[in-house]
């Protein structure tokens, strides 16, 4: 059993009300240890802890914030294994991905920024005729929140806290209560690597409580979020009448539309992965399946095929492709809509069921499941599930599914498998959605913005982008004549 503290001005510490949380293993539907529930109090703290904290650390030299950065970024490196194991744990992911992409790319995030401020850049503009030079300053706003979800604990976490420290801020973050495990031990890596006290404070609980608290205190001037996307209009209700920077990452409904002309195997393999990944738990993964009509039922049988390979399991098995979803919760609502499905005219073609593993009789499983719909219009193509289910159904021409496509509230990502340029190109530009993969799935560089459209946000992180958003830009205009 292990104890998850609140980490406060470099040192980990009870919370002020003395109450607890249950951590749940969901592999196996079992408590493996307790966390801080906090409260306002705590945040407090935390904020003193980062003002005080913030003159020394935004005045520092971009040499030395890059310097610790990075040490970070190998500190974990050297801990992957402690890592994955946390986040299998916590989580529920096969461990085998926490270890090849989680993890990794947690590390990844702190060598990005810590070299990606060392190139950030301002401008600067002459006027000679009038004797004036014009160039802008861009400084740390000061402290900042950082609130990150269950799905990608480690990933997610430090996609936000890396180039808010490596632009000079200080931090007072908050992972999801569900999932908070990698987080605190990410905070005894950051005191090794030499982070001063006080920049990077972290505060455990509920959203509603200490996630509220982040949001609402008036010394923090910026709030960048990810989660749901009725959380997100909430907190921008809150963040908007104080008039705080703001950035939100929220939900998607992703379409995946293929045709004919596509590589069939890379997109057969590469639909596998998009539609199940961490068990369906990705705001990119492409849960709506438009498939021409011409091979409609060819994909339909050979995805069903490649789908009976996957092997459900405990999430520590190596072998396990598809692990438990992340709470008992949540599960129930994956469920809930699966109902749906089988009390309408829609069909499920493969799973549908809650499954019990060997060792994990308790976990919370759930079968990889497709269900064949008839409309976009239903609640199954509208609305975020969020798990091991995708809906599938045929099209007949660009006209008809690029309206689909784009009939939902949503807009983060969407995937297009052709070999025709021009088409290529079309849906490049009518999709609405923030990020359009071409013959592939999620394919990052980290240089690129990334945000999305409609009710899936505001803002973009990744780049200069979210340097940008940790920074406030002051223009300067002499006269030297």
């Amino acid at each position: 059993m292990i104890t998850i503290y609140n980490y406060i001005n470099g040192k980990h510490i009870k919370p002020l009300s003395n109450k607890w949380l249950d951590l749940i293993n969901p592999g196996i539907g079992k408590s493996f240890g307790k966390l801080a529930d906090s409260d306002n109090r705590d945040v407090e703290l935390a904020y003193k802890s980062a003002k005080k904290a913030f003159n020394e650390w935004s005045r520092s030299s971009i040499k030395k914030r890059s310097s610790i950065l990075l040490k970070i970024a190998e500190l974990i490196e050297q801990h992957v294994e402690l890592l994955a194991n946390a986040e299998s744990i916590d989580n529920g992911k096969p461990i085998e991905l926490a270890k090849s992409i989680d993890i990794p790319r947690a590390a990844e995030n702190f060598r990005f920024f810590s070299q990606a401020i060392t190139q950030f850049y301002s401008e600067s503009h002459e006027q000679t005729s009038d004797h004036n030079i014009n160039f802008t300053l861009r400084q740390p706003v000061g402290v900042v929140g950082c609130i990150s979800p269950w799905n990608l604990p480690l990933y997610l976490f430090t996609w936000k806290i890396a180039p808010a420290l490596a632009a000079g801020n200080c931090v007072v973050a908050k992972p999801s209560e569900i999932t908070p495990y990698t987080a605190f031990l990410l905070s005894d890596i950051c005191t090794k690597a030499g982070l001063p006290n006080g920049v990077l404070n972290i505060v455990n609980g509920q959203g509603k409580i200490s996630g509220q608290a982040i949001v609402e205190h008036p010394g923090i001037k910026a709030i960048s979020f990810t989660g749901g996307s009725l959380t997100g209009k909430y907190i921008a209700k809150t963040a908007a009448s104080m008039l705080k920077k703001l950035s939100l990452e929220l939900g998607g409904k992703n379409p995946n539309i293929i045709y004919s002309d596509c590589d069939y195997e890379k997109m057969l393999n590469t639909t596998i992965k998009s539609s199940f990944s961490n068990q369906g738990q990705i705001c990119l993964c492409g849960s709506r399946i438009f498939v021409e009509e011409k091979i409609y039922n060819k994909f339909k049988s050979d995805f069903i095929k490649k789908i009976k390979e996957l092997k459900v399991g405990l999430p520590s098995n190596s072998d396990t492709d598809i692990g438990a979803v992340v709470s008992k919760v949540h599960m129930q609502k994956i469920l809930n809509f699966i109902e749906i499905a089988k009390k309408s005219e829609n069909t499920i073609l493969i799973g549908g069921n809650k499954l019990e593993v060997q060792n994990g009789e308790n976990g919370y499983y759930i079968e990889p499941t497709v269900i064949e719909v008839s409309s976009n219009k239903c609640e199954l193509n509208q609305e975020e599930i969020f798990g091991p289910v995708v809906t599938i159904m045929p099209f007949k021409n660009d006209e008809e599914v690029l309206k689909m496509a784009n009939d939902v509230r949503y807009g983060l990502s969407a995937s297009v498998w052709t070999s025709d340029l021009k088409r290529s190109m079309y849906f490049s530009q009518h999709l609405d959605a923030g990020i359009i993969w071409i013959n592939t799935w999620m394919q990052r560089d980290l240089r690129t913005p990334f945000g999305g459209l409609k009710e899936s946000g505001i803002g973009c992180e990744g780049g200069f982008e979210v340097l940008r958003f940790f920074t406030e830009s002051k223009n300067i205009c002499i006269n030297y004549e």
